[in-house]
């Protein structure tokens, strides 16, 4: 790992980390899908990120967020996260709803099936999320009211 991307990780933890992450979330999903994945804000520092485009729940319309992600398997783990907000980000609330979704894995896009994971499989999970990014500690610290949702998305065909 380099030293950039330890720095990185360590500063993901602070709050004013988070807040830039969240301002910055729109230009992410623009530089990543013009440079096919090769570079992003969240992830250009050797931490795997994708797109997620799920259904919105209440507009119907097709909404799209940059996320990290590990694999277990052929799966892709995401965390909702939400930068350690009391609230659930949407795109959780859109997978719980309509768990049918597509990632963008640099020029490749996969459809994938959401499910929610929950208890020692979770635990399991998150020991992994939290070792790609160690701010998830912090963000489930602030967002003490809510356990974070985490959700395998299973490729699918």
């Amino acid at each position: 790992m380099s030293s950039y991307t330890a720095l990185v990780r360590r500063l993901g933890s602070q709050r004013w980390f988070a807040a830039l992450g969240r301002r910055l979330a729109p230009l992410d999903r623009r530089l990543y899908r013009l440079t096919r994945g090769r570079w992003s804000v969240i992830g250009p520092h050797g931490l795997p990120s994708m797109l997620i485009t799920t259904t919105g729940r209440k507009s119907g319309q097709p909404r799209t967020q940059p996320l990290l992600f590990v694999t277990d398997g052929d799966d892709y783990i995401v965390v909702g996260s939400n930068w350690g907000q009391q609230h659930h980000p949407a795109w959780t609330a859109n997978l719980l709803a309509l768990p049918a979704a597509r990632v963008t894995l640099g020029d490749r896009e996969v459809e994938v099936r959401a499910a929610l994971v929950t208890g020692t499989e979770r635990d399991r999970l998150w020991r992994q999320l939290a070792e790609v990014w160690p701010g998830y500690d912090a963000y489930a610290e602030r967002a003490e009211s809510r356990e974070i949702r985490i959700f395998r998305l299973t490729p699918q065909g």
